[in-house]
């Protein structure tokens, strides 16, 4: 296993990119009257994601990492609403629906782990403290 140097090394930062990307893609087609509306608030958080994924990580201390890994979390379910209101204004099919929220299911359960880990390290951290 290869030492995980950057954020760039981790699973779930990985993951989190493919999701912009795919959040990207997806809102190319929607229409030009939702470019300040939907298309901005879906490529904004989906970038949100992966930005505090980063951040989390760059922090020193595990509790403001997780602390970031919940707002990460928190903008998966905010792309998770709006891309059900994309289905239901007819802006995406049914088919890229799931297909996004496959995405969106994969990253969610990777962080999942991330936080709980992270959220373990600190209570060792804790424990092993020397005053």
């Amino acid at each position: 296993m290869d030492k995980i140097r950057t954020f760039e090394d981790l699973v779930i930062w990985q993951e989190a990119h493919v999701l912009t990307l795919l959040i990207y893609e997806v809102t190319k087609n929607f229409p030009s009257s939702e470019k300040f509306n939907l298309t901005s608030q879906l490529r904004r958080a989906a970038v949100s994601v992966e930005s505090c994924i980063a951040e989390g990580f760059s922090r020193f201390h595990y509790k403001e990492r997780v602390n970031f890994y919940y707002d990460s979390r928190g903008s998966l379910g905010e792309i998770h609403s709006q891309l059900l209101d994309a289905r239901d204004l007819r802006f995406i099919t049914t088919e890229i629906f799931h297909k996004v929220y496959l995405q969106i299911d994969k990253t969610g359960v990777i962080l999942g782990g991330l936080i709980r880990q992270t959220e373990r390290l600190s209570s060792l951290k804790k424990i092993f403290r020397v005053s």
